[in-house]
């Protein structure tokens, strides 16, 4: 198989244990269609937190796929700036040099994303239970707001 790049002989080499087309030359690397799964799963992470669209804003590529030779569709990855190449025919992914670290810095991203977010969930669940239970005891957060419109007599 050659580059879709440059036209060089692709050499295999194992690269974050995933078994990758390698462009000696441009330094690109083809991965197969269920590779690119592998590589987001060498970032700490569970399936679920990985799960989303990864095809945002597709157009033709200027690459050809290098097992069927039909023309790619290049897309923005998961919505971020990185444009991945990708047969239609799910032969696989290229990804230009240091593009597969841009990869696992955007599920490393993600996955910080949604540890904030369940966090902020869990705060604002625990200040909304603390205004249900401030009726129950003198002082709570409910007794302080409340008290604010009370008139006094």
């Amino acid at each position: 198989m050659n580059c879709p790049r440059d036209g060089t002989e692709l050499i295999i080499e194992h690269h974050h244990d995933i078994e990758v087309d390698h462009c000696p030359s441009c330094n690109g690397r083809w991965l197969d269609h269920h590779e690119l799964d592998e590589l987001e799963a060498t970032v700490p992470s569970t399936e679920e937190e990985r799960r989303a669209t990864i095809q945002f804003a597709k157009n033709q590529s200027e690459l050809d796929c290098p097992k069927c030779g039909k023309r790619m569709t290049a897309f923005n990855y998961r919505a971020y700036d990185l444009e991945l190449d990708t047969c239609e025919d799910e032969h696989g992914f290229w990804l230009d040099a240091g593009e597969e670290g841009r990869v696992r810095d955007i599920i490393e991203e993600r996955i910080r994303g949604l540890n904030r977010a369940a966090s902020a969930e869990a705060a604002w669940g625990g200040f909304l239970d603390g205004l249900k239970g401030g009726g129950r005891r003198r002082g709570g957060v409910r007794d302080s707001i409340t008290g604010l419109f009370r008139r006094k007599r």
